[in-house]
């Protein structure tokens, strides 16, 4: 199991309808993710600086690879477009952090 960090950017005003969007999270998203091996998948906020902060485990490092290819991640990308920064493809601007300690 490999854990992952990483942080996007959600546009200023934008948190209530991000969580909203969460909390009504798409089924066959869900799915998808669990499928590709995404378990204990958690987003937090920073409210001062609207940085969002995720990490999740992952069984395959690799099968994370193929999900920008899966058109129901493609979907929710453009539909997750108009809050948060995104790249060109539509997905959303993400920057992987490095783990420098973790307690068990």
């Amino acid at each position: 199991m490999t854990r992952i960090a990483f942080t996007m950017k959600l546009f200023s005003g934008r948190a209530a309808e991000y969580k909203k969007r969460h909390d009504e999270i798409w089924s066959e998203l869900a799915a998808l993710l669990k499928s590709t091996g995404i378990s204990d998948y958690s987003i937090f906020l920073d409210e001062k600086t609207n940085t969002l902060f995720g990490v999740m485990n992952t069984e395959d490092q690799k099968a994370l690879d193929n999900l920008p290819n899966n058109p129901v991640m493609q979907r929710w990308w453009k539909y997750m477009g108009d809050i948060m920064e995104s790249n060109a493809d539509h997905s959303p601007v993400s920057v992987p952090l490095q783990e420098v300690f973790y307690l068990p």
